[in-house]
């Protein structure tokens, strides 16, 4: 009978033990660093976005925006963050970012991030 208990502790410790959600930084690093940077990088596709919390959009020198992102009209507010990276293409037409992240938990924790790092 001590098999059963064993099995019940086992699986205690299981429900117990949350995997930890990943934080900013790592979200950023596995989702975002394909085409973003934090500096300016040659040969990146997208701006880099250190500092692009409260930067107007289509601003960061050095960059080739699209026409729509530079008619925007956009300052880049959390909720403004949050709306673009959920879908760049509804919330700025024509804009060159193609792929969103539907992961509300995910955003937040990027837009905290890219918050939390200046120029």
């Amino acid at each position: 009978m001590k098999y059963p208990l064993m099995l019940a502790a086992v699986l205690a410790g299981m429900a117990t033990s949350a995997v930890a959600a990943p934080t900013g930084q790592q979200v950023f690093e596995q989702r975002c660093t394909v085409c973003h940077s934090l500096r300016p990088a040659p040969g990146k596709m997208g701006p880099p976005l250190a500092g692009v919390a409260g930067r107007k959009a289509g601003t960061a020198p050095g960059f080739a925006y699209s026409a729509a992102m530079k008619a925007s009209g956009i300052t880049w507010t959390p909720a403004e963050l949050d709306a673009f990276i959920k879908a760049p293409g509804k919330k700025v037409p024509g804009t060159k970012m193609l792929l969103g992240a539907p992961d509300a938990e995910q955003r937040a924790a990027v837009i905290e991030y890219l918050t939390s790092v200046k120029k």
